[in-house]
């Protein structure tokens, strides 16, 4: 079969395209910003008609940019953030906004108002709680839901509609009520592998209605599936044609991960599943997720999962990760009295201001038998926005152990090294937890932003004691919608039968040996910071306002 494919990726702040062939090279790619608005601390919102604009822009640029004429884009594949989307009466936007403004109809997937929802579902003993590590999170859509019952209860009742963002899309393409075994095994507790609700949970939450009249939608299908052609309208909003099919949507890390693990098989005839069960899936942007695929299902106390069907169909999945992660080293870099002096440096040196901290770290270690000796006094607990995974804790936060008065532009790349740390020693305290539940992990494939920053490379490698392999493409996210547009439009058989063609590993990052004692002494720190923590926040509960 010839034509092409398309990839749609809606993130935290833009929407995303890219246009790859059958063998998964991407010959164009454009971006396009989406609006945020916070009208709160704690709140986050977008508009679903900026994002469907947003969208239609970037879908129309890859085509012109790659000079392919429409009818030769055989599919199309979104993913998005786990961002809850309601439409009122005749799919138009409704409020979910203290402001009552109805273009803010997403509560975002960081929004978290519902904070008292959420504790008051993980107290219940749900079933459905085991499939998400023990507790839901606030970022998940029934502690959402609930809040809209308690607080805006004129648009929980009045929404004809509530989607996860990535089923809004296929929605907004197709006309078809539809929605993914992903979005709402991961996000929504329901239980795909039985096809049924936690119905207990849900009446507890005052949210069961959601299963009337088509709200929570018509039909719950797999990943892979055809969810219907472009009708003509989306067609030619988006500049393509009613022959393009679209599939079932995805969350965006779990596009990630389908864009990255069929390096597994790099040089095999064809794919199998034992080499998935030892890799792992790590998408490193805004906030980052570790995914990882068993043939049977894990449960791993405060990692989400496990899912099934979730990334490929009849497999399981557990999902870990950071609320905060590229966030929080920009966060490090930008409140540092120094950071205006970094962004000259970087300015003069025309690398990014990442490089320009790295560069700095290069020249501290000089003489050093490895650069991770610069922080043996310097501990980060990187739990600023909460913890997500290992511990499923959103009233964790962070700390910092070993400041000094020291304010120069040194005492910034230090700090910044040692976040940079904190984020993989994270990850190795999920990959733990991971382990004790069953899981041999010994590679890691990564994408995301923070890939470009060779000293993240290095760090991950060498704290978890996995290879980190980049691959050919680095837009993973893209290429693993592509990869499941190609397969309901009928380009390949199966999904693994599309990641094997589409993708390819390209560098390879092994793990030095010579620091292993020094982080595993560093790690067990780590845990104990936060456990500290912990027990310091008990200490003060009482005094809770």
């Amino acid at each position: 079969m010839q034509g092409y494919v398309i990839g749609v990726d809606v993130g935290t702040a833009s929407a995303r395209a890219g246009l790859f062939d059958l063998q998964g090279r991407r010959l164009a790619i454009a971006t396009e910003p989406i609006q945020i608005h916070r009208p709160q601390p704690e709140y986050a919102e977008q508009s679903s008609e900026d994002i469907w604009r947003a969208v239609c822009t970037v879908a129309r640029a890859v085509v012109d940019e790659a000079r392919v004429h429409p009818d030769t884009v055989l599919g199309i594949g979104y993913d998005a953030t786990c961002s809850l989307v309601a439409l009122g009466a005749n799919d138009q936007p409704i409020s979910v906004s203290p402001t009552g403004d109805p273009q803010w109809n997403i509560v975002m997937w960081m929004d978290h108002r519902a904070i008292a929802e959420t504790e008051r579902a993980n107290a219940g003993g749900y079933e459905a709680l085991r499939y998400s590590g023990g507790a839901l999170s606030p970022e998940m859509e029934p502690p959402k839901l609930a809040w809209l019952r308690t607080h805006m209860p004129e648009t929980f009742e009045g929404a004809s509609k509530f989607l996860d963002l990535a089923d809004f899309l296929v929605y907004r393409s197709t006309g078809n009520n539809l929605r993914s075994e992903c979005t709402m095994g991961c996000k929504w507790t329901y239980l795909p592998a039985e096809k049924r609700w936690d119905m207990r949970l849900l009446q507890d939450l005052g949210i069961a209605s959601i299963l009337e009249r088509g709200r929570a939608g018509d039909a719950i299908l797999p990943l892979g599936t055809l969810a219907g052609n472009l009708t003509p309208q989306a067609a030619s909003e988006l500049g393509l044609s009613t022959r393009t099919q679209v599939a079932i949507g995805i969350v965006d890390a779990h596009a990630g991960t389908i864009g990255l693990l069929g390096a597994v098989w790099a040089g095999d005839s064809a794919p199998s599943l034992e080499k998935l069960e030892r890799a792992t899936a790590l998408i490193a942007g805004t906030s980052s997720c570790l995914m990882a695929l068993s043939r049977e299902p894990r449960f791993v106390q405060g990692v989400w999962g496990p899912y099934y069907g979730a990334v490929l169909p009849n497999l399981w999945m557990n999902e870990g990760g950071q609320s905060a992660a590229g966030a929080l080293i920009d966060y490090t870099l930008e409140h540092h009295r120094q950071y205006p002096a970094l962004e000259l440096k970087a300015e003069r040196e025309g690398v990014s201001i990442y490089e320009a901290a790295n560069r700095i770290i290069d020249q501290l270690a000089q003489g050093l038998p490895y650069p991770a000796l610069l922080t043996r006094t310097l501990h980060v607990l990187p739990d600023h926005y909460g913890n997500r995974a290992p511990y499923a804790d959103p009233h964790a936060r962070g700390v910092v152990d070993g400041l000094t008065l020291d304010a120069s532009l040194n005492a910034l790349a230090l700090l910044y090294y040692a976040t940079l740390q904190a984020l993989a020693y994270n990850i190795r305290d999920v990959l733990r937890a991971m382990a004790e539940a069953g899981y041999q992990i010994d590679a890691i494939y990564v994408t995301g932003g923070s890939v470009k920053n060779r000293y993240w490379l290095r760090e991950t490698a060498d704290i978890t004691g996995c290879r980190v392999v980049v691959n050919r493409e680095p837009e993973a996210v893209l290429l693993g919608s592509a990869i499941l547009g190609a397969t309901a439009a009928g380009a390949y058989p199966d999904i693994p039968t599309a990641m094997h063609a589409m993708t390819a590993p390209e560098l390879v990052v092994e793990p030095n040996p010579a620091t292993a004692e020094y982080h595993a002494v560093k790690f067990e720190l780590f845990r104990e910071l936060y456990q500290q923590h912990r027990a310091r926040r008990e200490a003060m509960r009482r005094f809770e306002i």
